[in-house]
C-alpha cells in the first residue's frame, strides 16, 4: 500500500519563487518497503540482534543470502501514513543480551533511522523477541584430537 506525502514545507517554499527551483513541486511517496527497509538494516546494527522473523522468513532469508540476494524488511512491517509510520519488527536476540534492554535498543535505534531518512513521524515500534540464537558448542582444534588418537592407539 502506497501514502502520499505532503511536504509541510512546501507551502512556505512557493511563497517566494527566487527559493523554488525548476523541478520543485509535486509529491512525494514512500511505500512500506522501503520504510520497513530502513527499519531493518538500524534494528539488525544494534548489538545483540542475532536475526529478524520468523523460523520460515529466516530460512528463506538464507537461501536468498545463497543465491547472493538478501531481504532487508524480513521480519519487519511497516504501516505508513500521510505523515505518520508505525512499525512492527520480530527478531531473534543472541542469547546473554538482556531482553528488554535489547527491544529498547532496537525501539530507539528504529525510531531515529525512520525519522531521520524518512522524514516520516514514528508513532510505535513494536519488537517481538520470538526466539533466543544460542551458539553452537567451539571445537576444539586440530592438536587435542590427534592427542585423543595416539592414547588409544
Amino acid at each position: 500500500m502506497l501514502m502520499e506525502y505532503q511536504n509541510p514545507q512546501t507551502a512556505a517554499v512557493r511563497a517566494d519563487p527566487a527559493l523554488v527551483p525548476a523541478a520543485a513541486g509535486g509529491r512525494t511517496v514512500i511505500s512500506e518497503t522501503a520504510v520497513a527497509k530502513v527499519a531493518g538494516i538500524a534494528a539488525r546494527a544494534v548489538p545483540g540482534v542475532y536475526s529478524l522473523g520468523t523460523g520460515s522468513s529466516r530460512a528463506l532469508g538464507a537461501i536468498r543470502d545463497a543465491v547472493g540476494s538478501s531481504d532487508h524488511a524480513a521480519g519487519v512491517h511497516a504501516e505508513v501514513g500521510e505523515t505518520q509510520v508505525a512499525v512492527d519488527i520480530t527478531l531473534v536476540a543472541v542469547y546473554g543480551a538482556p531482553l528488554h534492554a535489547l527491544a529498547n535498543q532496537v525501539r530507539a535505534s528504529v525510531y531515529a533511522a525512520v525519522e531521520k531518512l524518512v522524514g516520516l513521524q514514528v508513532i510505535e515500534v513494536n519488537v517481538e523477541i520470538n526466539d533466543v540464537y544460542i551458539a553452537p558448542p567451539v571445537k576444539p582444534t586440530g592438536a587435542p584430537a590427534v592427542a585423543e588418537r595416539e592414547a588409544v592407539l
